[in-house]
């Protein structure tokens, strides 16, 4: 393939791709293979990513989306619940079946259900703000008693919301929201009810905010903005709105090289590119280099803020030694196999 003349300036945002509670829930399964030997169970997605739950498949991970798919013959074997949490009534239903589970939520996903049931124990109904289906919302509405919770996706929710027998209302959110959008939706809750209490700390976790903020950063002037992830991903989907928002002219999710509309970039001189908290860098790495074979590219790094967060793994886990291939496939490598 011949290279064009035409030059391109890729803006590559930093932060982007995995972030703690990512790496701490990949890591979980690593470790658990590694201790126990295949096969590990693990209910739903560990991650929304399609190459990080194959790279776990082809090492002995088996994904289930119910407890009951675990085969009676290996009921001994482990299972991990994914980053994204889990309602209360898994756990409860592990140890009935007297299952092993490692618990692989993510601590920011664990802190707002803390909140949420903080919330109910002091006599107020919960106001959800999240996605109905995601399995965070369905975790964290699944740690308070029926009836407790409502969610609100909208403005437009929020403005026709009524709690129950008007009960004093506290709210919490999805961790992986538009920062913008939930604001307002807090704006207006915060309006109509003016005892409206607040979780004791953010909601949004630090890794949705900080890619939304890079973005941002970056969209202005932009011929394109690429967004690398899943399309069941929210925190990726929420970058492509705010990437469109921000200034640049059109922005895209993509699963990896293969999926990048071409043609449509021919003219483009500016293009912006990031990656959803479950992406591997792998994935942005192969897009760059196929780049660099059609363009003469020069990377512009739109930098917001240095990451240093690190969730430790489960106690039982962290001493289990881990291989030079091990931790290549932590870093990612198996998502260009």
């Amino acid at each position: 393939m011949s290279v064009s003349a035409l030059p391109l300036t890729l803006r590559l945002c930093e932060p982007r791709g995995f972030c703690a509670g990512v790496d701490r829930a990949i890591q979980i399964v690593v470790l658990a293979l590694k201790k126990h030997g295949a096969p590990v169970y693990v209910r739903h997605e560990i991650v929304h990513n399609k190459f990080v739950v194959e790279g776990l498949k082809a090492r002995g991970a088996v994904f289930i989306e119910e407890l009951g798919e675990i085969p009676p013959h290996h009921a001994d074997r482990p299972v991990v619940f994914s980053a994204h949490g889990v309602p209360k009534s898994v756990p409860a239903e592990a140890q009935a079946l007297s299952l092993h589970y490692l618990d692989a939520t993510c601590p920011l996903v664990s802190k707002v259900h803390k909140q949420a049931i903080l919330h109910e124990r002091r006599g107020r109904h919960v106001a959800l703000i999240g996605h109905a289906g995601h399995p965070e919302v369905i975790g964290t509405m699944g740690q308070l008693q029926p009836g407790a919770v409502s969610l609100i996706e909208t403005v437009e929710d929020a403005r026709a919301f009524a709690p129950p027998g008007g009960a004093p209302l506290g709210y919490v959110t999805q961790t992986t929201l538009s920062v913008d959008d939930t604001a307002e939706i807090i704006r207006v809750l915060h309006e109509r009810f003016t005892d409206l209490a607040a979780p004791a700390a953010e909601s949004i976790c630090y890794a949705t905010t900080n890619r939304q903020e890079a973005v941002k950063r970056a969209a202005p002037g932009c011929d394109h903005f690429l967004i690398v992830g899943a399309p069941n991903s929210s925190n990726s989907r929420r970058l492509v709105e705010v990437a469109t928002r921000s200034g640049a002219r059109a922005a895209c999710l993509v699963q990896g090289e293969g999926d990048i509309p071409w043609a449509e970039l021919d003219n483009a001189k500016l293009i912006g590119l990031s990656a959803g908290a479950s992406a591997p860098e792998v994935l942005v790495d192969a897009i760059v280099d196929a780049f660099r074979t059609r363009r003469s590219v020069t990377i512009d790094v739109a930098l917001t803020v240095e990451e240093t967060e690190n969730f430790p793994v489960l106690r039982d886990l962290r001493d289990t030694p881990l291989t030079p291939a091990d931790m290549a496939f932590l870093n990612g490598e198996h998502a260009a196999q």
